[in-house]
Protein backbone atom coordinates (compact mmCIF):
# COMPACT_ATOMS: atom_id res chain seq x y z
CA UNK A 1 0.00 0.00 0.00
CA UNK A 2 2.98 2.32 0.25
CA UNK A 3 4.04 4.57 3.08
CA UNK A 4 1.54 7.05 4.52
CA UNK A 5 2.04 10.78 4.20
CA UNK A 6 3.77 12.64 7.02
CA UNK A 7 2.22 12.85 10.47
CA UNK A 8 0.44 15.88 11.88
CA UNK A 9 -0.70 16.31 15.47
CA UNK A 10 -4.19 17.64 16.02
CA UNK A 11 -3.65 19.26 19.39
CA UNK A 12 -6.86 17.87 20.87
CA UNK A 13 -4.97 14.56 21.11
CA UNK A 14 -3.00 16.04 24.04
CA UNK A 15 -5.31 18.88 25.04
CA UNK A 16 -5.53 17.82 28.69
CA UNK A 17 -1.76 17.56 29.11
CA UNK A 18 -0.25 20.36 27.02
CA UNK A 19 -0.70 23.99 26.08
CA UNK A 20 -0.27 24.93 22.43
CA UNK A 21 3.28 26.05 23.20
CA UNK A 22 4.07 22.63 24.67
CA UNK A 23 2.44 20.86 21.71
CA UNK A 24 4.54 22.85 19.25
CA UNK A 25 7.70 22.00 21.15
CA UNK A 26 6.60 18.37 21.47
CA UNK A 27 6.17 18.09 17.71
CA UNK A 28 9.61 19.58 17.16
CA UNK A 29 11.16 17.24 19.72
CA UNK A 30 9.54 14.11 18.25
CA UNK A 31 10.09 15.02 14.60
CA UNK A 32 6.39 15.44 13.81
CA UNK A 33 6.16 17.90 10.91
CA UNK A 34 2.54 19.06 11.09
CA UNK A 35 0.22 20.55 13.69
CA UNK A 36 -3.48 21.45 13.79
CA UNK A 37 -4.37 23.74 16.70
CA UNK A 38 -7.78 24.23 18.25
CA UNK A 39 -8.94 27.79 18.63
CA UNK A 40 -9.24 27.75 22.42
CA UNK A 41 -5.58 26.81 22.81
CA UNK A 42 -4.67 29.28 20.08
CA UNK A 43 -6.42 32.06 22.01
CA UNK A 44 -4.58 31.11 25.20
CA UNK A 45 -1.25 31.32 23.40
CA UNK A 46 -2.09 34.38 21.32
CA UNK A 47 -2.37 34.22 17.55
CA UNK A 48 0.75 36.22 16.72
CA UNK A 49 2.89 34.38 19.25
CA UNK A 50 1.60 31.01 18.05
CA UNK A 51 2.40 31.93 14.46
CA UNK A 52 5.98 32.80 15.43
CA UNK A 53 6.44 29.59 17.41
CA UNK A 54 5.01 27.44 14.62
CA UNK A 55 7.26 29.07 12.03
CA UNK A 56 10.29 28.71 14.28
CA UNK A 57 9.57 25.00 14.72
CA UNK A 58 9.20 24.54 10.95
CA UNK A 59 5.74 23.03 11.25
CA UNK A 60 3.07 22.79 8.57
CA UNK A 61 -0.33 23.87 9.94
CA UNK A 62 -2.59 21.22 8.45
CA UNK A 63 -5.75 22.94 9.65
CA UNK A 64 -7.32 25.15 12.28
CA UNK A 65 -10.13 23.61 14.35
CA UNK A 66 -12.70 24.82 14.12
CA UNK A 67 -15.21 27.04 12.42
CA UNK A 68 -18.82 26.24 11.67
CA UNK A 69 -21.69 25.86 14.15
CA UNK A 70 -23.86 27.97 11.86
CA UNK A 71 -27.46 27.08 12.80
CA UNK A 72 -29.03 29.38 15.37
CA UNK A 73 -32.36 29.86 17.04
CA UNK A 74 -32.77 33.36 15.60
CA UNK A 75 -31.12 35.90 13.31
CA UNK A 76 -28.95 37.28 16.11
CA UNK A 77 -27.54 33.84 16.90
CA UNK A 78 -26.85 33.15 13.25
CA UNK A 79 -25.13 36.52 12.89
CA UNK A 80 -22.91 35.79 15.88
CA UNK A 81 -21.89 32.50 14.27
CA UNK A 82 -21.00 34.25 11.02
CA UNK A 83 -18.92 36.86 12.86
CA UNK A 84 -17.09 34.13 14.76
CA UNK A 85 -16.33 32.31 11.52
CA UNK A 86 -14.95 35.50 9.97
CA UNK A 87 -12.59 35.75 12.95
CA UNK A 88 -11.66 32.10 12.54
CA UNK A 89 -10.71 32.72 8.91
CA UNK A 90 -8.42 35.55 10.02
CA UNK A 91 -6.85 33.36 12.70
CA UNK A 92 -6.28 30.51 10.25
CA UNK A 93 -4.63 32.88 7.78
CA UNK A 94 -2.44 34.39 10.49
CA UNK A 95 -0.93 31.01 11.43
CA UNK A 96 -0.61 29.83 7.83
CA UNK A 97 -3.17 27.04 8.07
CA UNK A 98 -3.88 24.98 4.97
CA UNK A 99 -7.60 25.11 5.74
CA UNK A 100 -10.20 26.09 8.29
CA UNK A 101 -12.05 22.95 9.36
CA UNK A 102 -15.80 23.41 9.69
CA UNK A 103 -17.92 21.40 12.12
CA UNK A 104 -21.08 22.86 10.72
CA UNK A 105 -23.47 22.60 13.67
CA UNK A 106 -26.61 20.65 14.47
CA UNK A 107 -30.18 21.58 15.30
CA UNK A 108 -30.87 24.91 17.00
CA UNK A 109 -32.24 24.55 20.55
CA UNK A 110 -35.81 23.28 20.49
CA UNK A 111 -35.79 22.53 16.76
CA UNK A 112 -36.59 19.27 14.98
CA UNK A 113 -36.05 20.72 11.51
CA UNK A 114 -32.85 19.15 10.21
CA UNK A 115 -33.59 20.28 6.66
CA UNK A 116 -33.81 23.84 7.92
CA UNK A 117 -30.56 23.41 9.86
CA UNK A 118 -28.80 22.28 6.70
CA UNK A 119 -30.15 25.33 4.88
CA UNK A 120 -28.74 27.53 7.64
CA UNK A 121 -25.36 25.86 7.18
CA UNK A 122 -25.43 26.65 3.47
CA UNK A 123 -26.47 30.24 4.10
CA UNK A 124 -23.82 30.69 6.78
CA UNK A 125 -21.10 29.40 4.52
CA UNK A 126 -22.25 31.66 1.71
CA UNK A 127 -21.98 34.61 4.10
CA UNK A 128 -18.29 33.93 4.88
CA UNK A 129 -17.13 32.60 1.54
CA UNK A 130 -16.07 35.89 -0.04
CA UNK A 131 -13.90 36.69 2.97
CA UNK A 132 -12.40 33.20 2.89
CA UNK A 133 -11.58 33.58 -0.79
CA UNK A 134 -10.02 37.02 -0.30
CA UNK A 135 -7.96 35.55 2.55
CA UNK A 136 -7.00 32.54 0.40
CA UNK A 137 -8.25 30.31 3.19
CA UNK A 138 -9.97 27.11 1.99
CA UNK A 139 -12.98 25.97 4.01
CA UNK A 140 -12.99 22.25 4.79
CA UNK A 141 -16.42 20.82 5.57
CA UNK A 142 -16.00 17.88 7.94
CA UNK A 143 -18.95 15.49 7.78
CA UNK A 144 -19.54 13.95 11.20
CA UNK A 145 -20.98 10.55 12.04
CA UNK A 146 -24.81 10.57 12.12
CA UNK A 147 -24.79 10.18 15.91
CA UNK A 148 -23.77 13.86 16.01
CA UNK A 149 -26.49 15.10 13.64
CA UNK A 150 -28.57 16.74 16.35
CA UNK A 151 -25.93 18.55 18.36
CA UNK A 152 -22.72 18.95 16.34
CA UNK A 153 -23.08 18.49 12.60
CA UNK A 154 -26.11 18.02 10.38
CA UNK A 155 -23.79 17.20 7.44
CA UNK A 156 -23.18 13.51 8.01
CA UNK A 157 -21.84 11.92 4.84
CA UNK A 158 -19.08 12.79 2.44
CA UNK A 159 -21.70 12.88 -0.30
CA UNK A 160 -23.69 15.56 1.53
CA UNK A 161 -20.55 17.60 2.08
CA UNK A 162 -19.59 17.36 -1.58
CA UNK A 163 -23.08 18.39 -2.69
CA UNK A 164 -22.55 21.55 -0.65
CA UNK A 165 -19.10 22.02 -2.18
CA UNK A 166 -20.66 21.73 -5.65
CA UNK A 167 -23.21 24.39 -4.76
CA UNK A 168 -20.76 26.84 -3.21
CA UNK A 169 -17.90 26.42 -5.65
CA UNK A 170 -14.31 27.58 -5.41
CA UNK A 171 -12.65 27.73 -2.02
CA UNK A 172 -14.64 24.91 -0.39
CA UNK A 173 -13.52 21.33 0.15
CA UNK A 174 -13.77 18.53 2.69
CA UNK A 175 -11.93 17.08 5.64
CA UNK A 176 -12.08 13.28 5.61
CA UNK A 177 -12.01 11.89 9.15
CA UNK A 178 -11.98 8.10 9.19
CA UNK A 179 -13.84 8.06 12.52
CA UNK A 180 -16.84 9.71 10.92
CA UNK A 181 -16.96 8.14 7.46
CA UNK A 182 -15.61 4.58 7.72
CA UNK A 183 -19.09 3.04 7.92
CA UNK A 184 -20.45 4.67 4.72
CA UNK A 185 -21.20 2.11 1.98
CA UNK A 186 -20.74 4.85 -0.62
CA UNK A 187 -17.40 6.00 0.75
CA UNK A 188 -15.13 4.79 -2.06
CA UNK A 189 -17.20 6.53 -4.73
CA UNK A 190 -17.44 9.75 -2.76
CA UNK A 191 -13.69 9.87 -2.05
CA UNK A 192 -13.04 9.51 -5.78
CA UNK A 193 -15.61 12.23 -6.45
CA UNK A 194 -13.92 14.52 -3.94
CA UNK A 195 -10.58 14.37 -5.70
CA UNK A 196 -8.36 17.30 -4.88
CA UNK A 197 -11.11 18.90 -2.83
CA UNK A 198 -9.86 16.71 0.04
CA UNK A 199 -8.13 19.33 2.18
CA UNK A 200 -7.40 17.28 5.31
CA UNK A 201 -7.22 13.61 6.31
CA UNK A 202 -7.86 12.78 9.97
CA UNK A 203 -7.00 9.46 11.59
CA UNK A 204 -7.90 7.58 14.76
CA UNK A 205 -9.90 4.39 15.36
CA UNK A 206 -13.39 3.19 16.31
CA UNK A 207 -13.35 1.09 19.46
CA UNK A 208 -15.73 -1.78 20.15
CA UNK A 209 -17.37 -1.12 22.48
CA UNK A 210 -17.33 2.66 22.31
CA UNK A 211 -18.12 3.83 25.82
CA UNK A 212 -18.59 7.54 25.11
CA UNK A 213 -19.96 8.97 21.87
CA UNK A 214 -17.56 11.90 21.92
CA UNK A 215 -14.59 11.11 24.11
CA UNK A 216 -13.69 7.46 23.48
CA UNK A 217 -11.78 7.46 20.22
CA UNK A 218 -9.09 4.87 19.77
CA UNK A 219 -5.47 4.97 18.74
CA UNK A 220 -4.88 3.77 15.19
CA UNK A 221 -4.80 -0.03 15.15
CA UNK A 222 -6.87 -0.48 18.33
CA UNK A 223 -10.28 -0.56 16.63
CA UNK A 224 -12.19 -1.78 13.61
CA UNK A 225 -11.47 0.85 10.93
CA UNK A 226 -9.42 -0.30 7.94
CA UNK A 227 -7.40 2.91 7.95
CA UNK A 228 -4.84 1.89 5.31
CA UNK A 229 -7.60 1.04 2.82
CA UNK A 230 -9.20 4.47 3.28
CA UNK A 231 -5.82 6.20 3.09
CA UNK A 232 -5.05 4.53 -0.23
CA UNK A 233 -8.38 5.73 -1.64
CA UNK A 234 -7.75 9.27 -0.40
CA UNK A 235 -4.27 9.31 -1.93
CA UNK A 236 -5.56 7.85 -5.20
CA UNK A 237 -8.02 10.75 -5.34
CA UNK A 238 -5.08 13.16 -5.31
CA UNK A 239 -4.48 13.99 -1.65
CA UNK A 240 -0.78 14.46 -0.91
CA UNK A 241 -0.86 15.99 2.55
CA UNK A 242 -0.37 14.92 6.14
CA UNK A 243 -2.16 12.24 8.11
CA UNK A 244 -3.55 14.22 11.05
CA UNK A 245 -4.04 12.20 14.22
CA UNK A 246 -7.06 13.46 16.17
CA UNK A 247 -7.93 11.46 19.28
CA UNK A 248 -10.42 12.51 21.96
CA UNK A 249 -9.96 10.02 24.77
CA UNK A 250 -10.95 11.10 28.26
CA UNK A 251 -10.47 7.68 29.88
CA UNK A 252 -7.21 6.69 28.18
CA UNK A 253 -4.94 8.88 26.07
CA UNK A 254 -5.72 12.15 27.85
CA UNK A 255 -4.57 10.50 31.09
CA UNK A 256 -1.20 9.42 29.77
CA UNK A 257 2.08 11.28 29.59
CA UNK A 258 1.93 13.40 26.44
CA UNK A 259 5.37 12.36 25.22
CA UNK A 260 4.24 8.74 25.49
CA UNK A 261 1.12 9.58 23.45
CA UNK A 262 3.24 11.11 20.71
CA UNK A 263 5.59 8.13 20.64
CA UNK A 264 2.63 5.77 20.20
CA UNK A 265 1.14 8.03 17.51
CA UNK A 266 4.41 7.87 15.58
CA UNK A 267 4.64 4.08 15.96
CA UNK A 268 1.03 3.48 14.87
CA UNK A 269 1.33 5.94 12.00
CA UNK A 270 4.06 3.69 10.67
CA UNK A 271 2.38 0.37 11.43
CA UNK A 272 -1.39 0.95 11.21
CA UNK A 273 -1.94 3.77 8.70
Amino acid sequence: MGRPGPLSLNTITVREQWSLEQAIEGCRRHGITGIAPWRDKLAECGVERAARLIRSAGLCVTGLCRGGLFPGIDQAARRRAIEDNLRAIDEAAAIGARCLVLVVGGLPPGSKDITGARAQVRDGMMAILDHARRSQMPLAIEPLHPMYAADRACINTLGQALDLCDELGEGVGVAVDVYHVWWDPDLARQIARAGRRILAFHICDWLVPTRDLLLDRGMMGDGVIDIPAIRVKVEAAGYEGHCEVEIMSAANWWRRDADEVLRVCIERHASSV
